[in-house]
């Protein structure tokens, strides 16, 4: 009867630890999707660069135009049940130019273990889209 309680207190911590991490996943999943996203509208915000009678245009993204881009969608969409606190980090921007890379954190509210994390658990996210103009 001991062995018994045992190992069903075990199968129970056992179910709780996979269900934490699981949902620690998903909400990783689902902030990287929305930093896609948000890269993806970014990279549309391009501006026509050089081009002359030699050679065809190519495209410039500027710091302040991928985190305004990323800013506005980020208030366009609806907050996720599973993640708060969704920020923008200042990384965001466009490195060489022509690749918008977004930055974002959030807080997982893992599932069971609520109490003993009550603040939540951060993550971070990165995701680049890159610029092109087919002519």
């Amino acid at each position: 009867m001991v062995l018994l309680i045992g190992y069903v207190l075990l199968a129970l911590l056992l179910v709780t630890v996979v269900a934490a991490a699981g949902s620690l996943y998903l909400g990783q999943k689902r902030l990287l999707s929305v930093a896609d996203s948000a890269a993806l509208a970014a990279a549309d915000t391009f501006e026509l660069n050089g081009g002359s009678a030699g050679s065809d245009p190519g495209t410039l993204l500027t710091d302040e135009g991928v985190f305004a881009a990323a800013q506005v969608y980020l208030s366009g969409i609806e907050p996720r049940e599973a993640l708060g606190n969704i920020v923008l980090n200042p990384s965001t921007g466009a490195g060489d130019g022509r690749t918008a890379q977004v930055s974002m954190s959030a807080v997982v509210h893992p599932l069971f273990i609520n109490f003993l994390v009550p603040g939540g658990i951060p993550i971070t996210v990165t995701s680049t889209a890159r610029a092109n103009l087919v002519l």
